[in-house]
C-alpha cells in the first residue's frame, strides 16, 4: 500500500514540477504533461529493476559510474584540441563509456558479490570454494551432516530457482511431498544455525532455460563452482558439460566397511526374504545382507558367514550363510523321499520313463499275458463260457498263482494256453 501512495506522490510531484518549471514559455499544462510522462518513465524503469538481481543492480550503478568518470577524463584530455562537433563528441563519449560501463558492471554482477569481494582480501583460492546444492541432496538430509563435521569448505549456494521448487513440493497435494518439501526446508534452516558454515542464496536465474537441472549446470559453470547432489542423471550430465559434481551417494558408498567370502559377522534378522526360507538383515549403513535359511532367526541376532557380495548402482547387497541354521530344505526333502526323483523347479518326475518301461516289459512277458487272457481254447472251461477281460486293466493276483506256474510249464496244451487269445 505504501508503494502505490509513494507512486502516486511521485506523479504528483513530477507534474507540479513540470507546471511550475515549464520548458515550455507560457504553457505550463504543456509542462505539467511532460512532468507526468517522467513520473511513469520512472514507475516503469522501477517495475523492470525489482526483477533484476540485487548484485547485478550494484554492477551496474559501479559500471555508470567508472564509464562517467571515465568520460570525464577522456575529455579532459581532449579539452583544448580544435575539434569539429566537439559538443557532439564530448555526448558521444559520456553516452558510449556510460552505457559500457553499465552493461559490462551488470553482467559481471557477481562480481560484487560481499561473499567474493571478502574472498578476494582473504585468499584468492576462496574464490573456487563454491558449492552448488540441488533440490534432492537437500531433501536427503545428510548434507547437513556433512557440514558439522566440517569435510564441505567454501560457501554453499542454494539458487533461488532450486528454493522455488522445494517450496512447490511443500505446498503439494500429496502428504508425501509435502512432508519431502518441508524436511528440505528444514534442513536449510539447520544449516544456516551452523557456525562454520556459510549458505548464500542467490538470485540469479535464466530464464531462457526450464528445467532446473540446466540451470544448475550453468550457475556452476558460470560461479566455477561444484554441484552437490543426488541425482544420477544430473550427475552425468554435469560431467559431460565439463561441471565437477559431488555426489552424496558414490560418497556413502566408499564409506562402507568392506567384507569379503567367508568372513565371520553377526546381525539382527529382522523380516523374511523373497525366496523360500530366506531372512533379510541390515547393517548399521544401511547395507542389505540376505541370510539363506534363516527364516527359523527371526528376531534373533545370529552369526553368519559371508558367501557373496553384489555391488548395483544402488548400493550393496551382502549374501551370506547361517552358520547354526538347518540344512536346505531341498535336502531335507531328498532326504526324506529317496525313491521320489523329481526336478525342483517344474516338479517332474525323473523316473517315470523307466518306470512306464518297466511296465510295458511286464504286460509283454508271458506269465502276465497268460493272467491277463486266461486259457478258453476247449469246450472244457469252466462254466462253458469264456470271460473277456479288457487289455490294459490290471488283473489281482488269484490265490491260486502258485498253481499257474506249473500249469503253464507242462502238459501237452500248454503252448495253446499261453498263446491263446480271446474271441
Amino acid at each position: 500500500m505504501w508503494l502505490i501512495l509513494f507512486r502516486v506522490f511521485i506523479f504528483a510531484l513530477m507534474a507540479h514540477a513540470g507546471y511550475a518549471y515549464s520548458p515550455f514559455p507560457g504553457q505550463p499544462w504543456l509542462g505539467a504533461a511532460l512532468g507526468v510522462v517522467a513520473a511513469a518513465c520512472i514507475v516503469t524503469l522501477e517495475v523492470r529493476l525489482r526483477s533484476v538481481p540485487g548484485h547485478h543492480m550494484v554492477g551496474g550503478l559501479i559500471g555508470g559510474v567508472v564509464g562517467l568518470f571515465g568520460a570525464r577524463l577522456v575529455w579532459g584530455a581532449l579539452d583544448g584540441l580544435d575539434i569539429v562537433g566537439e559538443h557532439f563528441v564530448h555526448a558521444f563519449l559520456v553516452i558510449f563509456l556510460g552505457y559500457m560501463g553499465i552493461a559490462i558492471g551488470g553482467s559481471k554482477g557477481e562480481w560484487f558479490e560481499p561473499a567474493r569481494i571478502i574472498a578476494a582480501f582473504r585468499d584468492s583460492a576462496g574464490l573456487h570454494q563454491y558449492k552448488v546444492l540441488d533440490t534432492s541432496v537437500i531433501i536427503d538430509g545428510r548434507i547437513a551432516d556433512i557440514c558439522e563435521t566440517g569435510f564441505l569448505e567454501g560457501t554453499l549456494v542454494v539458487p533461488q530457482f532450486v528454493l522455488r521448487e522445494l517450496q512447490q513440493v511443500a505446498d503439494s497435494s500429496d502428504s508425501l511431498k509435502r512432508n519431502r518439501g518441508r524436511r528440505g526446508l528444514d534442513i536449510l534452516q539447520k544449516m544456516q544455525k551452523i557456525s562454520h558454515v556459510t549458505v548464500q542464496i542467490v538470485e540469479t536465474d535464466f530464464p531462457e532455460v526450464r528445467e532446473v537441472d540446466l540451470k544448475l549446470i550453468e550457475l556452476a559453470r558460470r560461479m566455477s563452482a561444484k554441484i552437490v547432489t543426488n541425482d544420477f542423471n544430473l550427475n552425468k550430465v554435469a560431467q559431460l558439460r565439463g561441471v565437477p559434481v559431488l555426489n552424496i551417494n558414490e560418497l556413502a558408498n566408499s564409506l562402507k566397511p568392506v567384507v569379503l567370502p567367508g568372513e565371520v559377522m553377526r546381525v539382527f534378522v529382522i523380516k523374511e526374504g523373497k525366496e523360500a526360507g530366506q531372512g533379510v538383515a541390515y547393517l548399521d549403513d544401511g547395507t542389505m545382507v540376505v541370510v539363506d535359511q534363516a527364516r527359523k532367526a527371526l528376531g534373533k541376532t545370529i552369526e553368519v558367514s559371508v558367501t557373496s557380495v553384489l555391488q548395483t548402482t544402488a548400493g550393496k547387497m551382502i549374501f551370506c550363510r547361517w552358520l547354526d541354521g538347518p540344512p536346505p530344505e531341498e535336502s531335507l526333502l531328498r532326504s526324506q523321499r529317496v525313491g521320489d526323483r523329481r526336478e525342483p523347479r517344474n516338479g517332474r518326475d525323473l523316473r517315470a520313463p523307466e518306470r512306464r518301461e518297466g511296465e510295458r516289459r511286464d504286460v509283454d512277458s508271458p506269465v502276465a499275458s497268460a493272467a491277463i487272457h486266461p486259457a478258453a481254447a476247449g469246450p472244457g472251461a469252466e462254466g462253458g463260457t469264456e470271460p473277456r477281460i479288457l487289455q490294459g486293466v490290471p488283473v489281482p493276483a488269484s490265490p491260486a498263482s502258485p498253481e499257474l506256474g506249473p500249469s503253464l510249464a507242462s502238459g501237452p496244451d500248454a503252448d495253446s494256453r499261453a498263446t491263446a487269445k480271446p474271441d
